[in-house]
């Protein structure tokens, strides 16, 4: 990766290999297809590659070699192996974004404690087994890492205490690793989204998302593009000074 000099075409991630996890749909999705238009080959994490398809076709549609992976990310032999196997396919890797994540909502007395550790097996688990698989090869081209956290890892939510602990452990695992991978120029940082129009949000009921949109000082839901904009500064020239940071983008919700 040379950040100082942008390929030729005006397409930043020219040559590079992206792995995105979550990438079946929403903020994973919008994210796998900015990375291709700017030039990057993908490939495409989900639970089941069929999952993953339609956002492999909307990455190839940008001229860039792209490829579905079944993955189970809570599981650190498959991160492993899928690591080695993207690298094997794609020629390579330069950037890793964790965005996979799921939610099992639940007030702290009803929590189960499946759904407690499921949330973290996922949310948490899953970033450090791919952040731990790709060190290797990042650290060979001066690699990217961008984490997908959450806002409520900051503020908490009740009815999320699982969530908000892994979001939470996420911004402390993107610190960590940044200071160990500085001294092989690997940048690393986190990107907390607020309420972003996704599936996931669309099953917050219709009078609990108006109050809550009523709550966003710029007075909308997020747009899970945006959430792609900043990781394409992150991973791009741009970002290149950048790491151990997280930012919030939010509409000023947290504030």
């Amino acid at each position: 990766m040379n950040p100082e000099s942008p390929a030729a075409s005006g397409r930043p991630l020219e040559g590079q290999v992206a792995l995105v996890t979550g990438a079946s749909r929403g903020i994973g999705r919008a994210i796998a297809e900015h990375l291709a238009r700017q030039g990057a080959s993908v490939a495409c994490i989900a639970t089941s590659a069929d999952n993953a398809a339609a956002t492999v076709a909307a990455c190839e549609a940008h001229g860039v070699v792209a490829k579905a992976y079944g993955v189970d990310v809570s599981n650190t032999d498959a991160a492993a192996a899928n690591v080695k196997a993207v690298m094997s396919d794609l020629g390579g890797l330069n950037i890793l974004v964790n965005n996979a994540g799921i939610t099992r909502d639940q007030i702290l007395m009803r929590m189960t404690e499946d759904e407690f550790d499921s949330v973290i097996s996922v949310n948490l688990k899953g970033t450090w087994n791919f952040v731990k698989a790709a060190t290797r090869p990042l650290m060979k081209c001066a690699g990217r890492i961008v984490n997908i956290s959450s806002v409520v890892g900051v503020t908490g939510n009740a009815g999320q205490v699982n969530y908000a602990a892994s979001k939470a452990g996420v911004f402390g695992l993107t610190r960590s690793v940044a200071k160990e991978l500085a001294g092989r120029k690997v940048t690393c940082n986190a990107i907390a989204p607020g309420f972003i129009a996704t599936d996931m949000t669309a099953a917050v009921d219709e009078a609990a998302a108006a109050k809550l949109t009523a709550s966003i000082p710029l007075g909308r839901i997020g747009q899970a593009e945006e959430i792609a904009l900043a990781v394409d500064f992150l991973v791009g020239p741009g970002g290149s000074y950048v790491t151990g940071q997280t930012l919030i983008i939010d509409g000023g919700l947290s504030l």
